[in-house]
């Protein structure tokens, strides 16, 4: 049922432009991803019409070819996460943690990574972001990454710029935004640290990373580093 309330929702034109922002192409990132062209607002208003769903049934959702309905499935568990007792967090981090692969898009794994895996590890082991940090997977790494977003907003970055540094060399387009992002969200907590670890790393940095870390950097400064 829930499937097909987001069917009555579609909208192609916006399917389509959906289509090229996520890059679907052949050989690129979200190649294969199809749409129906929801507004996130309303997935939204569609994951609290069917909070009562078993975890069975949003198992199915993430399982959708459908770019929506994961990302209804994904708005579900933290919808359900947020309120939850212990033993729930712990089923659905476990569930989130086994279908990582499902989870297979930027915009997927930015908007439930803090507030499931980055949430249930914050005072636990935290070992699994840097399994997922070395994963073939580009994915799985920017859950790695992404993840430590809730760690800053707690301003515990040791996490967020350890792993940012494993992945200096990573290729992908996608984990150098993802890293530069977090860099730039740890920097506000801590400018110095931020400044300690450019001047370590800047000739090491992709150009992209770099960017998005000193993008609030006052002008002047700013083309400093670029400049270097």
């Amino acid at each position: 049922m829930a499937e097909s309330a987001l069917k009555k929702l579609a909208d192609p034109e916006r399917a389509k432009q959906l289509a090229r922002y996520f890059k679907t192409g052949s050989g690129q990132y979200g190649e294969g991803d199809r749409f129906y062209g929801i507004r996130v607002p309303d997935i939204r208003k569609t994951a609290r019409q069917f909070q009562e769903l078993q975890l069975e049934e949003i198992e199915s959702l993430l399982q959708s070819p459908m770019h929506e309905t994961r990302l209804l499935s994904l708005l579900m568990l933290l919808d359900r996460y947020r309120v939850g007792g212990e033993s729930i967090k712990k089923q659905i981090f476990l569930f989130y943690k086994t279908h990582t692969k499902r989870i297979n898009n930027w915009d997927l794994v930015d908007i439930s990574a803090p507030g499931i895996i980055g949430v249930h590890i914050f005072e636990k082991d935290r070992s699994l972001l840097f399994t997922l940090a070395k994963s073939s997977n580009v994915w799985e790494r920017r859950i790695a990454v992404i993840a430590t977003m809730y760690f800053i907003s707690k301003n515990d970055l040791e996490d967020t710029f350890t792993i940012c540094e494993k992945l200096l060399t990573d290729t992908h387009d996608l984990m150098h935004k993802a890293c530069g992002w977090a860099l730039r969200e740890a920097g506000k907590k801590d400018i110095k640290r931020l400044e300690s670890f450019l001047e370590t790393h800047i000739k090491r940095m992709p150009r992209t990373m770099l960017r998005y870390a000193i993008e609030k950097f006052p002008e002047k400064k700013r083309k400093a580093y670029l400049k270097r």
